[in-house]
């Protein structure tokens, strides 16, 4: 049997990665909501570094930068308002760094990040953040949907543990993987590895 194929490459798409002068960046909820408590992720730091090089690099590009940050109700996950909901230190967006807060896992539901991804002229968006299997997951969907080119820097991604469903726990590193290569089927282009973007 030969070897398995996504719709992507099927299709013949361009699977390319775009360059970073020629995209948009949007870093997804790097938040300190995942390096602690109920929701920590046990690859966040990893990540984190990843995101810290791609975003230097986007910057030494002139790319244009937008930061998305989840907000939740006061007290409780992702207080915007405490520390918990803020992005981590070492990713802290520029003063000409948009921060978009949202209330759903699509980054594009009841924000104006379409409009201000339309404004860039760029249709190649680079996502990079937390959940793989959530948030990154649905905006990437979300983003084809809406015409642009998507592409997800896997390196830059994490997720945590989840319930199977029968009374064991599937390992982040496998979701992680699942959600990737679920995206890579039809909605993004997955990079892996430093350099992948230049």
């Amino acid at each position: 049997m030969a070897a398995p194929k996504t719709l992507l490459e099927l299709s013949g798409a361009d699977l390319r990665p775009p360059r970073l002068r020629d995209a948009a960046l949007v870093m997804i909820d790097l938040q300190n909501e995942y390096l602690e408590g109920p929701i920590a992720l046990p690859d966040a730091t990893s990540a984190i570094a990843s995101a810290a090089k791609l975003l230097a690099r986007a910057r030494e590009a002139g790319t244009r930068i937008f930061h998305i940050a989840h907000k939740g109700r006061p007290g409780g996950l992702f207080d915007r308002s405490a520390e918990r909901g803020a992005i981590v230190s070492a990713l802290a967006p520029l003063k000409n760094e948009p921060v978009i807060e949202k209330g759903l896992p699509n980054a594009f539901a009841g924000t104006d990040l379409q409009a201000l991804l339309a404004a860039t002229g760029h249709k190649d968006i680079i996502l990079a953040g937390f959940m793989t299997h959530m948030c990154v997951s649905s905006t990437a969907r979300g983003g084809l949907d809406l015409g642009f080119r998507i592409m997800v820097d896997g390196d830059s991604c994490a997720t945590r543990d989840l319930p199977d469903g029968r009374g064991g726990t599937i390992a982040a590193a496998t979701i992680h993987d699942i959600a990737l290569a679920e995206l890579s089927d039809r909605f993004a282009i997955i990079a892996r590895g430093e350099g992948a973007l230049v």
